[in-house]
């Protein structure tokens, strides 16, 4: 029974465009990890060092970095699939059967360990294609190659899978909150993972650098643990070659990575604790009905459909209303208190600080551009409307609207101190943002998309990265123009998605 959960849920979800997306990202992944050998952007670099292209190396430097980067965009491809059965009513059907609830998890837990799995099989092909391309070994090494990936990527999914189902199933780290979250909880377990004596092994760095430290003391060199860095990096010289052994597949290595499996396994049975199974009764808010249901009451006679008054004033206007309520509907009030707190702390913080709080704080809010028609099963009604491009740039210009709003303060105080660099830079930040929101939501039709992809580029503003300040925040980084731009060529690439599907209707 769980078998069959879990093959059917991942039969539906290898359908996505999420997945394909993170699938063509791990195999850029993988040529990344086996650069060229005078190439100066390197995933892993031990030491000013790297080990021959062969099948050990290979397999092991892009293990290393699919448990990194996995684990980071994996969880948001099978997340929210306990919210979809629930939405599709699915969840309701499976209340009415014996599958019990820790079944039901299992169930879940395997379809999305099956979903990372399938991606860390990618991985493994990309890293032989990469070794043979390379063309420094030819000769293949089957165990040598998928070892790593059996013992240091699998693991560390399996735990990547847990946490999905763990978020799915509390409050309120089950929406987009959860998928902000995910990323800071995902940089602390990176850099805790990485150092040495991690629990049950971490990211398997730690397998690795022993390894290869014996390996180069052997020749004659030394590795420090501050001299070996995962993770995309610029190196001054290109790496120099050693040969090396390969994974010490030894016992000990192998009882942590099959006891961090079981960990996994066991926090995506906790859950059944409080889940309730799509059982009404159990669930917290909801009314059941004390007796049988009365009859509904007989239905009016036709009469015609009503007349409709006529309104005045422009269309455009009317529908760029339409599209902003349809945009907040159902944004809390905290949210708005949070609002005004924010303008009035703009006016008197500096631009910098405002326009850093103005740039995360309605992320969940645009993340909805261009997903709601999908997510709303809404798609069939909208593509009998006629002006699909029009109501699509009226979507756009709602989101954009709600970054003036959000930015209110830092914009009246630049407008006070005549910061005319700082009004260009924000106002071309605020057109990327409303085009990459709305591009990836048509393209992806997920929020998650937009979730996962915004956070980490906000994060690296916040850390002073002026080459990919969008925000105008940190001065020197890349001229209003070319920002806006950019946002330009998003949003023509979610005017054409949407003709296409549009004309095909």
């Amino acid at each position: 029974m769980i078998a069959g959960l879990a093959l059917a849920d991942f039969r539906d979800r290898v359908r996505r465009p999420a997945y394909a997306a993170i699938v063509l990202a791990a195999v850029g992944l993988g040529y990344l990890a086996a650069p060229a050998a005078d190439a100066h952007w390197v995933i892993l670099d031990l030491a000013g060092h790297r080990g021959v292209y062969d099948s050990a190396y290979t397999g092991a430097v892009t293990a290393v970095a699919g448990a990194l980067w996995l684990m980071f965009g994996g969880f948001y491809v099978v997340r929210g699939t306990i919210r979809r059965d629930e939405r599709t009513g699915v969840g309701q059907v499976l209340a009415a059967t014996p599958v019990s609830r820790l079944a039901y998890l299992m169930g879940k837990f395997g379809s999305n360990l099956l979903v990372l799995a399938s991606m860390t099989g990618v991985l493994a092909v990309t890293a032989l294609v990469m070794q043979l391309a390379r063309a420094e070994s030819r000769a293949v090494d089957p165990v040598a190659l998928l070892a790593p990936f059996v013992l240091v990527t699998l693991p560390v999914l399996a735990v990547t899978a847990a946490a999905a189902l763990l978020f799915d199933t509390v409050r309120p780290l089950n929406g987009g909150i959860g998928n902000i979250a995910w990323f800071f909880v995902w940089m602390v377990l990176a850099i805790v993972s990485q150092m040495s004596g991690a629990l049950l092994g971490g990211l398997g760095v730690g397998y690795v650098a022993d390894s290869v430290g014996a390996d180069l003391a052997a020749q004659g060199f030394a590795l420090k643990d501050a001299e070996l860095g995962l993770g995309l990096m610029y190196v001054e010289q290109p790496l120099r070659t050693f040969d090396w052994s390969g994974l010490d597949l030894s016992a000990g290595l192998v009882a942590d990575r099959v006891g961090m499996t079981l960990v996994a396994l066991a926090v995506a049975a906790v859950p059944a604790l409080w889940f309730h199974r799509f059982d009404t009764a159990r669930r917290p808010g909801i009314a059941v009905p004390a007796g049988p249901t009365p009859p509904p009451a007989p239905a009016a006679v036709y009469a015609g459909l009503p007349r409709t008054a006529v309104r005045r004033g422009n269309p455009a206007v009317r529908l760029f209303v339409g599209e902003l309520r349809i945009l907040v509907q159902g944004v809390s009030r905290w949210w708005w208190l949070g609002t005004g707190i924010l303008v009035l702390v703009g006016l008197a913080a500096s631009p910098a600080l405002g326009l850093l709080v103005a740039g995360i704080w309605p992320v969940l809010i645009w993340s909805r551009l261009g997903t709601q028609p999908a997510e709303n099963n809404m798609g069939v009604l909208l593509g009998a409307y006629p002006a699909a491009r029009r109501r699509l740039l009226a979507e756009w210009a709602a989101g954009l609207a709600v970054a003036a709003l959000v930015g209110t303060g830092p914009t009246v105080r630049m407008l006070v101190t005549g910061d005319v660099a700082g009004l260009a830079g924000w106002g071309a930040g605020a057109v990327f943002v409303a085009s990459l929101a709305l591009a990836l939501g048509v393209v992806g039709r997920t929020q998650r998309l937009f979730q996962a992809a915004y956070v980490p580029l906000w994060y690296l503003v916040l850390n002073d990265v002026a080459a990919l300040d969008y925000l105008g925040a940190v001065r020197g980084g890349p001229a209003p123009v070319l920002v806006a731009g950019a946002g330009a060529v998003l949003l023509a690439v979610a005017v054409v998605v949407t003709g296409l599907r549009h004309a095909r209707r």
